[in-house]
């Protein structure tokens, strides 16, 4: 059995949370595999077999030529999530959040490679393209996936799979909408790319500034404070 440090069990939980909020739509193409490869940091061969395993639950067809689409009865056949409820409210993971990923931001600066960054880069250009605000969060959190990923460390990835899966909950996207607006979420991307620069530059100071200030304007936007 898959670990959760499991790539491929990353990736599937992933693709899954993907359908569970309805980034992606009955009959609507999926990524091709080397998008999904380079999104999500994981080799072809991983990418496959995930997609074979979508595809043997009813998640998915594949049409030689044309890509992977989703079924139109998807929503049917999603797995059920086993998650127990670890009643985590939004205020204890933003206060968390605020500890926990400014701490991250050394070991970027030490292990991160300039395909970590470039994938960064990716997620901002997502989120700038996203139609709408549950694209725009699955891009924002993924952006922050990332910059745990960068740091090459299993325990802090394994750290940030609880806080996506806390993200993933119905309070958290309420407040979300409650909250972002176009101007927000230009600010925020703004901000993304500030922190970014950073990164690049390794400059361990100003990144850190980046991220704590973003953060901290997230949780005034959610909070009021």
């Amino acid at each position: 059995m898959s670990s959760p440090t499991d790539s491929t069990y990353r990736l599937k939980e992933a693709l899954l949370a993907d359908l569970r909020n309805e980034r992606w739509r009955p009959g609507q193409r999926l990524p091709t595999e080397r998008q999904i490869s380079e999104i999500h940091g994981v080799g072809r061969s991983t990418v496959r077999r995930v997609l074979g395993q979508m595809k043997e639950l009813g998640l998915i067809t594949q049409t030689v030529g044309s890509g992977t689409y989703v079924t139109e009865d998807f929503a049917e056949k999603l797995p059920v999530q086993h998650a127990p409820d670890i009643g985590i409210s939004p205020a204890e993971l933003m206060e968390a959040r605020l500890v926990f990923e400014p701490a991250l931001i050394e070991l970027v600066v030490r292990n991160g490679t300039a395909a970590d960054f470039n994938d960064m880069e990716e997620c901002c250009r997502q989120a700038e393209a996203a139609a709408t605000l549950e694209q725009f969060e699955y891009w924002d959190g993924a952006f922050h996936q990332k910059i745990a990923d960068a740091t090459h460390n299993n325990f802090v990835i394994s750290v940030f799979d609880l806080i996506n899966k806390v993200r993933e909950r119905g309070e958290w996207g309420l407040l979300k909408k409650k909250s972002v607006t176009p101007e927000r979420r230009n600010f925020y991307q703004n901000e993304h790319r500030a922190l970014l620069d950073a990164l690049r530059n390794r400059d361990a100071e100003t990144a850190r500034e980046s991220i704590l200030s973003h953060l901290i304007n997230v949780r005034r936007n959610l909070f009021n404070y």
